[in-house]
């Protein structure tokens, strides 16, 4: 007697060789997904790697352009503050070109107001000085010692006063000299300070 043969149910009768073509198909199949897998994957990172490039362009391009307008933004500034200290400098020289101007044209028409304040704030101090000499430009030495002799008896000074002539002494400047000191008073002197002053603000 024969031996017997298991029957297969993995077998398909239909198709000759069903087996076979079944294993086939099934690789086929394995080698097509995991071709497909492999492509998503590779897809997957090549976006990825595609996001990560372009986005470090960006912040490439955003840094440039930050720095770019640092730069101008520097700039504007520097030329603003440039600015700034034009007009400054203009201002004040406006205006002591303006001081000079109302000072001359009030000491042209006044010279004696400024010669009687320097001796009013001088013969406070003078009173047992012997002798105290003025000297004012030689156009006012006539009205300087008629008005200077009143105003000494006025304040108490008994001493000799003499007034001289200077060309060099502006109309409203005076140099008064007694033994042991003096004052002066010169307009230039004045203007230097000021400007000086105003150079340090």
């Amino acid at each position: 007697m024969a031996a017997a043969q298991r029957f297969l149910f993995d077998n398909d009768f239909r198709i000759p060789g069903g087996s076979a073509a079944r294993a086939r198909e099934a690789a086929e199949q394995a080698e097509a997904a995991s071709r497909a897998e492999a492509q998503a994957a590779a897809h997957a990172r090549g976006l990825q790697e595609g996001r990560a490039q372009a986005e470090a362009q960006v912040q490439a391009r955003l840094a440039d352009a930050l720095n770019r307008l640092a730069a101008a933004a520097t700039g504007m500034i520097a030329a603003a503050d440039a600015r700034d200290a034009e007009r400054e400098a203009q201002a004040l020289d406006f205006a002591m070109a303006l001081a000079r101007r109302i000072a001359g044209e009030a000491l042209a028409a006044h010279p004696m107001e400024a010669i009687l304040e320097t001796a009013r704030s001088a013969l406070q101090h003078l009173r047992g000085v012997p002798h105290l000499a003025v000297r004012v430009n030689d156009a006012l030495v006539e009205e300087t010692e008629g008005v200077l002799k009143r105003l000494a008896r006025e304040r108490g000074y008994e001493g000799r006063l003499i007034v001289l002539g200077d060309p060099d002494l502006l109309p409203g400047d005076a140099r008064m000299e007694w033994a042991d000191g003096g004052v002066v008073r010169d307009r230039a002197a004045i203007e230097a300070a000021l400007a000086r002053a105003l150079d340090r603000t």
